[in-house]
């Protein structure tokens, strides 16, 4: 049997305004109906046609199933429970758009229907594409927009935000799932978004750690959501990590934050510091006449493109003396030094890949990306919510391991090993 938009009088309907469920179509009917389809567009009339009714009739089935007996049959009368009517529900679907249904009742309550669940009004498969959309950044108007424009459905922000909450235990699961024992390379960074805090407009960080595990993949290996970015937060932060089954770091890549290195030997205390190198040349530079930066700037890649630490020294003292009337700019790289020198031993391809931070910066431009339709979050939650929702979109196409991985991870054994196992 298949059904169609026909209908026809429901007398066990709640008062208010009659949503009549139609009435199904035998074979031949259907058959009839196929031979006058012309066009495309025909078909996707005809098939939205058949959504409402569809389900209708599934709804009717799960009643006769969970009876024990089809409608009208006498022996309802002696079963203790029976059909009570039924109450109209409108449902946002994606293929028909909104439909209108009538979903039975028993007598005694305890039908629940699988076809549409209790108090289910959006279609699951609409629900992910709105989840999908709000991934991607799409504010509130533009899912509106656009599931009213190619579906049908109106979507209110209300209900986008109600949708979307729904993956709020899927975030909170994340963030405490268990981690790798031990990462060869991390790199922590922040990023900052306007977030509404008892009635007051603050500045709120997102503490973001991205790690390479022993296989070469880069992973998220988790979001905070804190004040202002300082040390104090990223120790507890990297306490909750260890605790979560991180027992070794070797490499942790960071920016100049003050006391961050501190915070990281006080929980891996076998960890090494890299501080960016990228920084450090734009804290520098940015104090650089404009006449001079570029000079400058082809002089101090000297010292970041040295061989060895040796080199990279001797390329610093020559820019010193070169460069004199900016000597108290290039003080800087004398006292960060040792953790500025950190890639000098190891080779070209892990070089590349510790001597700046860019690897997160990436990640945090996609968040950007993300979250810059909403100037400002009304709660730490949305933010958190968003963010976790990005990193499950980005992280899909995180396939491969990071490239000469095979070449790395046996430096790495040498050079460490006591603390990995290949």
């Amino acid at each position: 049997m298949y059904a169609t938009t026909m209908t026809k009088p429901n007398n066990n309907q709640e008062p208010g305004p009659k949503k009549h469920a139609p009435k199904t179509l035998t074979f031949e009917e259907y058959n009839e109906r196929v031979k006058n389809l012309r066009t495309a567009s025909d078909v996707t009339s005809f098939v939205k046609d058949l959504v409402a009714p569809t389900i209708q009739a599934m709804l009717e089935a799960e009643m006769d199933n969970h009876l024990g007996y089809p409608k009208k049959h006498p022996i309802g009368n002696l079963s203790g429970n029976s059909r009570n009517g039924h109450y109209n529900k409108r449902l946002k679907t994606g293929t028909a758009g909104n439909v209108d249904i009538a979903v039975p009742r028993d007598r005694n309550g305890e039908f629940e229907p699988l076809a549409v669940r209790k108090y289910e009004t959006v279609e699951s498969d609409v629900e992910e594409r709105i989840v999908s959309m709000y991934a991607k950044g799409l504010s509130t108007r533009d899912i509106h927009d656009h599931m009213h424009q190619i579906y049908g459905v109106e979507i209110s922000a209300d209900m986008v935000s109600s949708i979307t909450d729904k993956v709020m235990p899927m975030v909170k699961e994340w963030q405490n799932r268990p981690l790798s024992e031990a990462y060869p390379l991390v790199y922590l960074d922040a990023v900052h978004f306007k977030v509404r805090d008892s009635g007051r407009i603050v500045s709120k960080a997102a503490y973001i750690i991205l790690g390479v595990n022993t296989e070469g993949m880069k992973e998220i290996i988790g979001i905070w959501i804190g004040e202002n970015e300082g040390a104090k937060y990223w120790l507890g932060i990297l306490n909750e990590i260890k605790l979560r089954g991180v027992a070794d770091i070797f490499i942790a890549c960071i920016d100049g934050l003050a006391g961050f290195s501190e915070a990281i030997r006080e929980v891996f205390p076998n960890a090494e510091i890299q501080r960016c190198i990228v920084h450090q040349i734009r804290n520098t530079v940015k104090y650089i006449s404009h006449r001079d930066k570029k000079k400058f700037c082809a002089d101090l890649k000297n010292i970041y493109g040295a061989p060895t630490e040796e080199a990279g020294l001797e390329a610093l003292t020559q820019m010193k003396a070169k460069w004199s009337q900016y000597a108290i700019h290039l003080k800087s790289w004398e006292s960060n030094w040792s953790e500025l020198a950190t890639f000098y031993v190891y080779p070209e391809e892990i070089r590349k890949i510790i001597y700046t931070t860019n690897a997160i910066e990436g990640l945090n431009r996609q968040f950007r990306k993300v979250t810059k339709t909403t100037s400002i979050f009304p709660h730490n939650d949305s933010l958190a919510k968003l963010l976790w929702l990005a990193q499950n979109d980005i992280t899909k196409k995180w396939t491969m391991p990071i490239r000469d991985w095979g070449k790395i991870i046996g430096q790495f054994a040498i050079m460490f090993p006591e603390r990995i196992k290949i």
